[in-house]
């Protein structure tokens, strides 16, 4: 199969998952990224997705949001730039809770995002056919397209050696594929879970890298002092091989660092040199009994491998949730002050003064959940209000990073839940408001953001009701592929069943 092939089954996938509204935007023709050495590249021409708040050279870039329905940007994100400079190809942009304010994938003026689990496009678990009833869940939030993209098959990227022997479950012509291993992946965002959140829901590994390790040039501002490009992936291995192409110092991103991180050849480790560390504090009393079991799954795993596992303390986690709401709405507030109907991006009128153009068009443009956050950023930060929560805010983001610093000294992973639950169902997330759906689908991966640790959601085992469960791994700053490392090693012991399309169309 050549590489245009390729591209047509990728297609023809997009068709078949239509119904679960993962895409906003397709690229119909296949179009090979050229470059000097092709051959050696380790993502030649191998189709991927992107999450619509990456800006992505004339291609629409809409944030999920009427504000830029016809936003056409005129350059690359860092983080795309790089993948294509490696050889791979777009085959579209992925939906996500408008400009990624969310954790469910239910706020898109495109609509909400469902997940592959338990939908009505038929599937397989390890080559035999699911056949539940239809129960429409979430995908995940904000990154769900992506991750729904990268569940079903519909990007890849790849290597041109495997590392592993671990079958993907790809239909046989994808394997023969000259020679490759073929590898799914989207890039995603995480300010506060979007993408470990979606990446267990879905059943996949989701990757968030260290603060400032990868480029945020190009990307759609959230929250400036915690949005990282994340990357969302079928196997470990696949996430280490796309985060060694996107990582790394930029000059358009001044928060990027140069790191000696990236190893020669794949880490490999020895359990029994591991201390593993169980944060008491992520046991809260909305934790059901199958993400528990699960939990203690993955500790006794380590253990029985020789680790030392321990119960550790990260005392201001409870504060977590309320630091990181004020801190994200005040820097959406001022993110969001760039979209006035001036520059570009939607426009009603001309207004008959600035004040009413401004206000009709943020109005009209913005969704409730963007201008519900918007407002109350501005009132964190109105003179009268700043110290008692902008300024206290910052002061439990120091006492909470501080928690990850003391816990270093005698761990060097934490193990987590990476969400509450099993995905909820679409319609009963749907009746909670936007605080309360991440208060709840964020309290366990949120605190790494306020830290900037690197951290990975893995998939682990499936609930009663058919639908997975992941688990967190977080390291200290920088030790990324450490934490990758320990991932692979943990994703081969456990052998979590694959999904696949039943797809006739492919023979």
């Amino acid at each position: 199969m050549d590489a245009a092939e390729l591209y047509r089954v990728c297609l023809r996938r997009t068709e078949l998952i239509k119904d679960l509204n993962a895409f906003i935007s397709i690229q119909k023709e296949f179009k090979p990224h050229k470059q000097s050495n092709q051959n050696s590249s380790r993502l030649h021409n191998i189709p991927i997705a992107v999450k619509d708040n990456f800006c992505t050279k004339g291609i629409t870039t809409t944030c999920g949001s009427r504000m830029l329905k016809d936003f056409v940007p005129t350059y690359n994100a860092t983080v795309v730039e790089r993948l294509l400079n490696h050889g791979a190809t777009i085959i579209g942009k992925c939906n996500l809770d408008e400009f990624a304010m969310g954790s469910g994938t239910v706020d898109s003026i495109h609509g909400p995002t469902k997940n592959i689990w338990r939908s009505n496009i038929a599937y397989s678990i390890d080559d035999q056919e699911v056949k539940l009833p239809a129960d429409w869940r979430i995908s995940g939030g904000s990154s769900g397209g992506s991750a729904v993209a990268v569940a079903t098959g519909t990007c890849f990227a790849g290597m041109r050696k495997p590392q592993h022997t671990t079958p993907l479950l790809l239909h046989p012509i994808y394997q023969k594929w000259q020679g490759r291993g073929i590898k799914k992946m989207a890039l995603g965002s995480d300010t506060g879970g979007s993408a470990r959140n979606p990446a267990a829901h879905c059943g996949i590994v989701g990757f968030k890298p260290t603060y400032s390790t990868v480029s945020r040039h190009g990307l759609i501002p959230l929250v400036n002092s915690m949005d990282v490009p994340s990357v969302l992936t079928r196997s470990v291995s696949d996430a280490t091989t796309v985060y060694g192409v996107i990582c790394g110092r930029d000059s358009f991103d001044s928060t990027t660092v140069a790191t000696d991180t990236r190893p020669e050849k794949p880490l490999s480790i020895d359990p029994v040199q591991i201390r593993i560390g169980i944060p008491m504090e992520y046991h809260p009393s909305g934790l059901s009994e199958e993400v528990l079991a699960a939990w203690e799954l993955v500790a006794g795993i380590f253990e029985k491998a020789g680790s030392s596992v321990k119960k550790v303390s990260l005392p201001h986690t409870k504060y977590s949730i309320s630091c990181y709401s004020v801190l994200n709405q005040a820097e959406v507030a001022s993110n969001m002050a760039r979209y006035d109907g001036l520059k570009y991006g939607f426009r009603p009128h001309e207004g008959t003064s600035v004040e009413s153009l401004y206000a009709e068009t943020r109005a009209t443009a913005l969704g409730q959940v963007v201008k519900a956050r918007i407002l109350a950023g501005n009132y964190f930060l109105l003179q009268r209000n700043y110290k008692k929560y902008f300024e206290k805010a910052l002061k439990v983001r120091r006492l909470i990073v501080n928690d990850f610093l003391d816990v270093w000294k005698s761990v060097d992973i934490l193990v987590t839940p990476t969400t509450l639950t099993e995905a909820p169902s679409l319609s009963e997330f749907c009746k909670l408001d936007n605080r309360q759906q991440c208060s709840s689908e964020d309290y366990c991966t949120q605190p790494c953001n306020l830290a900037g640790c690197p951290a990975i959601s893995v998939p682990v085992r499936l609930s009663a009701n058919g639908l997975p469960i992941g688990i967190q791994l977080i390291a200290p700053n920088y030790k990324d592929f450490f934490l990758l490392a320990v991932s692979n090693w943990l994703e081969n012991k456990i052998s979590f069943p694959k999904l696949k399309l039943i797809d006739d169309m492919i023979k």
